[in-house]
């Protein structure tokens, strides 16, 4: 089947907090969500837009003309006052029946085109340490590995 990848539409997001909820689902952490659709959607395509995003795409069945989006990464731009912006890939996810058939690969290329075309040196994203599929994937992209910082946040 014909994997296709495009940027992410408003009327994509239904689709995309269903994987967001899949990607909860595998991270062990299903209540964490609390975005709703309309902040979801306000937030990505709204006057001030915070987030962008890409969708893999495949054909329903074979030889079907619908298309279904199989997986997505969602990125925003980042600033470090040390090497400034860069490309911070929030979420990254392929539904688990379409893994390890190259859709993540085609996902990554088109993150790598649009940080070169907005002239970010660099992306940045965070794994779990007991993700071993996907450390083992970003491994064969040549990803650094920091085992120096500790996350940290504050609910508010």
């Amino acid at each position: 089947m014909t994997i296709t990848i495009r940027r992410a539409r408003k009327e994509d997001c239904p689709r995309l907090m269903e994987l967001v909820n899949e990607l909860a689902l595998f991270e062990k952490a299903p209540e964490e969500v609390t975005v709703t659709l309309e902040h979801f959607e306000e937030s990505g395509f709204g006057p001030n837009p915070v987030w962008w995003a890409f969708v893999a795409e495949a054909p329903v069945t074979a030889g079907s003309p619908e298309l279904h989006i199989i997986g997505f990464a969602l990125y925003y731009i980042r600033y470090s006052t040390w090497k400034g912006q860069r490309m911070y890939l929030e979420d990254l996810l392929v539904t688990e029946s379409w893994r390890g058939k190259g859709v993540g690969a085609m996902l990554f290329e088109q993150l790598f085109a649009e940080a070169k075309a907005r002239g970010l040196a660099a992306i940045a994203w965070q794994v779990l340490d007991w993700n071993e599929p996907a450390i083992n994937f970003y491994k064969k992209l040549n990803a650094s590995f920091d085992g120096e910082w500790v996350n940290c946040s504050v609910n508010v």
